[in-house]
């Protein structure tokens, strides 16, 4: 079986956030109520649970793996007008963890772009701090997202030509339509390293192309105006940062910032020649990491196998 085909969860739950919004839940590995420690999952703009796939397989059995659909995406509800902000990320994650977490537990956090803002959009918050015990920042930024966007060729120098496409690019809602060789070609060139092989392309146009137009202009307009340089400096959880040093989306200046101001940076892994999409890119390395900070924070065995 491909790596990349979607995880059978073990338990599957539906969380509702302060707003009412249904945030769709899988839970992988060790069982609910087992005293394994726990990683959850936060996914990035357009993507959903499956994106983690073959992260989860890295992994193994002695975690429990938690992995949600971000609002509007995957198989969460699609939020009311108003419904779409950094704040809303935050309170999501909150109910996630309040719902997978007993009384007193933590653990390792692992967001990937939106995913990523996520965790900096929550960590002011004192009921996320208690229950944060590590954090990996993968592929990610806290601000300047248009004006760092480097999806066009080097040979196009104007500034305003260059914001203008990485604005378009995040606000447009036409239709992606059926996945084609052309779309898997373009998806390619924007989030993957040149090298990426037609697996990993195949697999980010089918989890790109699942995304509701609606929800993916929506959350491109706050991708636009992001602000959460507050948030890196509130991050008082010892933080992996990972970024590919081909990143087109969030390249590697927005990781370095993030490594220089964090309170607890614990490493800044870039990883040569590949894209935004670091998960799939490289699952092994993610995955290394991931178990690495629960070793370090969750005290987990370091025999864990997948």
């Amino acid at each position: 079986m491909s790596r990349y085909a979607p995880v059978p969860p073990g338990r599957e739950l539906t969380v509702r956030s302060a707003d009412g919004t249904a945030i769709h839940v899988e839970e992988y590995g060790a069982g609910a109520g087992t005293a394994a420690p726990v990683v959850v999952l936060i996914h990035g703009w357009t993507c959903s649970t499956r994106f983690w796939a073959p992260v989860v397989r890295e992994l193994g059995d002695g975690l429990r793996v938690i992995a949600y659909d971000q609002r509007g995406h995957g198989r969460s509800g699609v939020p009311a007008r108003g419904g779409y902000s950094t704040a809303a990320l935050a309170d999501d994650l909150a109910a996630v963890l309040d719902a997978v977490l007993a009384e007193g537990e933590r653990a390792v956090l692992a967001g990937h772009s939106l995913g990523g803002m996520t965790v900096l959009a929550a960590s002011d918050r004192p009921e996320i701090q208690a229950r944060t015990a590590a954090v990996l920042l993968a592929s990610t930024g806290s601000a300047r997202l248009v004006a760092g966007a480097m999806v066009l060729p080097a040979r196009v120098r104007s500034r305003r030509v260059r914001d203008a496409f990485a604005r378009l690019m995040l606000l447009s809602s036409l239709p992606l339509g059926p996945v084609t060789p052309l779309s898997r070609a373009a998806l390619k060139y924007a989030v993957l390293a040149p090298g990426a092989t037609p697996e990993q392309a195949a697999a980010t146009a089918r989890i790109v192309h699942a995304c509701g137009r609606r929800p993916r202009a929506a959350w491109g307009r706050v991708l636009a105006g992001l602000d959460l340089d507050p948030g890196v400096t509130a991050l008082r959880a010892p933080t992996a940062v990972l970024v590919g040093t081909a990143d087109k989306l969030t390249p590697p200046v927005h990781a370095q910032d993030i490594a220089a101001r964090l309170p607890h940076c614990v490493g800044l892994t870039e990883l040569p020649g590949l894209g935004h999409m670091t998960p799939l890119e490289d699952p092994d390395a993610v995955a290394g990491l991931i178990r690495r900070l629960a070793q370090d924070h969750l005290r987990v065995p370091a025999g864990g196998t997948a």
